[in-house]
């Protein structure tokens, strides 16, 4: 099983990347925009659907806001701006930390206001993650993917998810904003991975968009096209971040190598058994259930109930 997993894991850079400067295209005239616009964070996805949307509909066409508040790493606001000059995108640096000050979010967690704390949260939110994670044998990320009602140190988490996810939503508020304003189709960089298993924010900037271009693309998929398209080795080997919380990659959060939990999805969809996928990838039996009850946990992020 592992060798045919590889195997169907593999694209074909060339035709893909073809596929999807089609898809945006098309969608940009079959929506009747005059542009494109979408967040720029310095991590692989955006650079790569940055890099799409100026082969799609050229450079003139496309906006990247580029949009970091207190937490966000230097780093990742420095590789985003120099990925959009370096390509001829129009930018825009906006601050969030302000919207996020009004309306209360810093106040929850005031260490950043202290800059000898500033430097040193990342390493305490991540040791935090740590203890949490051993105490209970989940991660924080998989006990909030559904409410807590009832859960072990519920009260935190329901501080660390109001805390976060509202910097995703202010960033989306900001993407229709200027998508309104300048008639442009709102492009989002989610791929099959996090949306499979909920490493999204509910109608945050990498869900409420116009087209999911990498939506069916596995994040190793993605680094692939990445290094297809071009994208800088520092972008593309950079541990992937939301760069929301300081300290937490998305290995981390997650629990789970990218190309570990990529082959544990592959082979849920197509129908293995947890027994059969943890042998022939050799994980625990325990990691592939965890990885199967965030599909199942997360559907509700991914549909809307009706009656």
């Amino acid at each position: 099983m592992d060798d045919y997993l590889k195997s169907k894991m593999r694209i074909n850079s060339e035709s893909v990347a073809g596929l999807l400067i089609s898809f945006i295209r098309e969608h940009m005239e079959k929506l009747e925009r005059d542009g494109v616009i979408l967040g720029l964070s310095g991590g692989v996805d955006s650079a790569v659907i940055a890099s799409l949307c100026v082969r799609a509909v050229g450079a003139e066409k496309t906006l990247a806001l580029i949009m970091p508040e207190r937490d966000s790493d230097r780093r990742n606001i420095k590789d985003a701006i120099s990925f959009a000059r370096h390509n001829g995108i129009d930018m825009r640096l906006i601050n969030i930390s302000p919207y996020l000050e009004t309306i209360g979010a810093y106040r929850l967690f005031p260490f950043g206001r202290i800059s000898i704390l500033r430097k040193i949260s990342g390493r305490v939110v991540r040791k935090l993650y740590e203890l949490y994670t051993g105490r209970t044998g989940q991660t924080p990320f998989s006990i909030s993917v559904r409410g807590v009602k009832g859960r072990e140190f519920s009260g935190i988490i329901k501080r660390i998810n109001a805390y976060y996810r509202l910097k995703h939503r202010v960033r989306m508020l900001l993407l229709y904003f200027y998508a309104e304003l300048e008639n442009r189709l709102v492009v989002g960089c989610a791929n099959k991975t996090e949306y499979m298993i909920g490493y999204f924010v509910r109608h945050g900037c990498d869900d409420a968009v116009d087209i999911m271009p990498l939506l069916n693309l596995y994040k190793t998929q993605v680094i692939e096209l990445a290094r297809y398209l071009g994208i800088p080795d520092r972008i593309i080997k950079k541990p992937p971040s939301p760069d929301i919380i300081p300290g937490i990659t998305d290995e981390i959060a997650i629990g789970l190598s990218y190309e570990k939990l990529d082959h544990i999805l592959l082979a849920i969809e197509d129908g293995f058994e947890d027994e059969e996928i943890a042998n022939a990838l050799q994980v625990d039996d325990i990691l592939v259930l965890r990885v199967r009850h965030l599909t199942e946990a997360s559907e509700y992020m991914r549909v809307i109930y009706t009656p």
